[in-house]
């Protein structure tokens, strides 16, 4: 396993190569006994020259192979060109080692922090800090007592939100659209999960874009060009379910015709992903469990096991925990299966996601659907369909929208979509599923008025105590918070409610 150093060269560095006295950090480090390094890869700002002359003088001190990786920085202090192209550089090396050491010292705190963040999240690393009293050191940082090494913050906040665990997207997960808080930290989740091998449990309604997520983990991932295999097990018939998942041999059972692969062994070396695992029976998920445990598979009807190496990702839209308890899942593939946990939320909850969703679909549908032949006119939703729409609950969430968009461009007979074209769009009841009796939850549309509401509500909670004191009009004024009874005559009247509140 090679031994790999990464640092930025710094100013103190280019200055020892005319110093006979004291070395720069780099220097120091490198002909340091306690270390051995295969590789030295020095990122840098500098000019061709200057690094050049760095890289023939460090030459001098060390037999390790030194590789340059020229970066022009807007600023030296730039946290996201800094953190991109540290990045890049590690992601190339990432598949000849797992044993780096990021060096501290040299360059801008700003460099500095980046590199303690990414040995704390994407790229476990040795961190050597070195100073001229007190030579080379490894420094252990747990974050919460790292002052001494992580450099004062300027007005620049993108190493806040980089300390947070707010990392820049990684391309993968382009396809997944969002705005909302609740996503970005979805994705960060994903993006940790990613990069390491460890199985993941996607939980969310169905609808939510679990198979999507599973993807980009895959794509982000080391194993992005080995196979994805996606399989939903509630479609698989219970008799087939072990020859589907372990493959078998020629004539395992009656119409085997000949030897067939299973999804296990498709993914080998890539990722197999369990949609809807929770439908798996208890014989399979014991089979499953042991394949997992053993990384080897036994086909039906074979008797030599297959080594197999597989990242699994499954996803549910149940409560696997609670079904544990209830002995509909077992316990001990649940543990092996939920190490990364990811949530996915329904749509209802992803609060501006809707909007950039709805305007996403409309131009890909109408993209789809304008074929030469078919004469197509693309078509754009007024403002008052688009709140009905945002408004909506979306049950069946982004399969739903997506679903329920397709069918008003087909329908609508003009060019603009309506509120009209998106109530007959949708299968369900619009009312219902958009809470209307809900005051905080009214479509913005054509015809809404504030005080009608507000009487509505008024007249909700009159009928209510009226109902709950058996029509006796003091104690459904204390009820309602009124100073008497006659206050609540008032009300009434002005809302021209009878004695009964109809």
């Amino acid at each position: 396993m090679l031994s790999i150093l990464c640092c930025w060269i710094g100013s103190a560095d280019l200055k020892s190569i005319n110093n006979d006295v004291a070395s720069g950090p780099i220097v120091q480090a490198v002909t340091d006994k306690q270390f051995k390094f295969d590789q030295i890869h020095l990122l840098s700002d500098w000019d061709n020259d200057k690094n050049k002359g760095f890289c023939d003088f460090l030459a001098t001190r060390t037999p390790a192979n030194i590789i340059l990786h020229e970066s022009k920085l807007s600023s030296p202090v730039n946290y996201h060109e800094i953190y991109t192209t540290s990045i890049t550089l590690l992601t190339s090396l990432s598949s000849q080692t797992d044993k780096f050491y990021f060096h501290l010292s040299p360059g801008t705190p700003a460099m500095a922090a980046v590199w303690i963040i990414i040995a704390k999240t994407l790229y476990p690393a040795t961190l050597i800090h070195s100073s001229k009293e007190e030579g080379v050191k490894i420094v252990s940082i747990p974050f919460d007592i790292a002052a001494e090494f992580i450099p004062t913050v300027d007005d620049d906040n993108s190493i806040l939100k980089l300390a947070e665990g707010i990392l820049p997207e990684n391309p993968a997960f382009g396809d997944i659209l969002h705005n909302s808080d609740v996503m970005k930290k979805v994705i960060i989740q994903a993006q940790l999960l990613a990069v390491h091998s460890i199985p993941v449990l996607i939980q969310g309604e169905s609808g939510t874009g679990k198979e999507l997520l599973a993807r980009a983990i895959h794509n982000a991932g080391r194993r992005q060009k080995q196979p994805f295999i996606a399989v939903n097990c509630g479609a698989i018939p219970e008799h087939l379910a072990e020859s589907e998942l372990f493959g078998h041999e020629k004539g395992a059972f009656t119409g085997a015709q000949g030897m067939r692969k299973g999804y296990l062994e498709e993914a080998h070396g890539g990722t197999l992903f369990l949609d809807e695992i929770g439908e798996l029976s208890l014989s399979l998920q014991v089979k499953l469990l042991r394949a997992l445990q053993e990384k080897e598979i036994l086909r039906v009807g074979a008797s030599k096991p297959i080594p197999i190496d597989v990242r699994i990702i499954t996803a549910t839209n149940r409560n696997l925990y609670t079904e544990t308890t209830s002995g509909k899942f077992r316990e001990d593939l649940f543990h092996r299966l939920a190490v990364g946990v990811i949530k996915l939320p329904p749509l209802r909850e992803r609060h501006g996601d809707i909007n950039l969703l709805i305007d996403k679909m409309l131009e890909k549908i109408n993209r789809e659907f304008a074929t030469p032949a078919s004469g197509w006119k693309d078509k754009k939703i007024s403002i008052n369909a688009r709140s009905l729409m945002i408004q909506y609950s979306w049950p069946g969430n982004i399969r739903e929208l997506i679903n329920t968009l397709t069918r008003a461009l087909l329908w609508a007979p003009g060019t603009t979509i309506e509120v009209g074209d998106i109530k007959n769009s949708i299968l369900g009841s619009p009312a219902k599923n958009n809470r209307e009796d809900d005051v905080l939850n009214q479509p913005l549309i054509d015809g809404f008025e504030l005080e009608d509401i507000l009487d509505r509500v008024k007249i909700h909670y009159i009928q209510k105590a009226l109902k709950a004191s058996g029509n006796n009009r003091k104690k459904a004024a204390e009820m309602l918070g009124f100073p008497n009874y006659q206050t609540l005559n008032n009300w009434m009247k002005k809302l021209s409610l009878n004695e009964s509140g109809m």
